[in-house]
């Protein structure tokens, strides 16, 4: 079962630091969905940020279980965002069947993340 949790959480973390880039080299594709009221070049940097420090605190024994619990925060956070995209005619990104798909992928990711969290404190 650790084999598991440490293998979900590095998959975990490898795709925050994968987001992490995308947001910085791919801003368009999510400008949409940051409210026209915020910076939208502050809003990818500051995103980018926390999902690159998430997922290699993932990686990173002395914080794994800290960057997991980070993680099921920040994908909380990020929910509001997809349900009102999913609310919109045309969905920023995809689909609405897309749009639909996204909800319960961060449910499942949160998830993920909690289970990948151990139980034992780290030294």
């Amino acid at each position: 079962m650790k084999l598991v949790k440490y293998l979900l959480g590095g998959l975990l973390g490898a795709l925050l630091i994968a987001s992490a880039f995308g947001h910085l080299l791919n801003p368009g594709l999510t400008s949409g969905m940051i409210p026209d009221f915020l910076p939208k070049t502050a809003v990818h940097i500051v995103t980018a940020i926390v999902e690159a420090v998430l997922g290699i605190g993932v990686f990173l024994p002395r914080y794994r279980n800290k960057a997991l619990l980070g993680v099921v925060i920040f994908l909380f956070a990020l929910l509001p965002i997809h349900i009102l995209d999913l609310l919109r005619d045309q969905p920023v990104i995809g689909s609405q069947t897309a749009a639909i798909i996204r909800i319960p992928m961060q449910f499942l990711l949160m998830g993920i993340a909690w289970f990948a969290r151990t139980t034992e404190p780290r030294a």
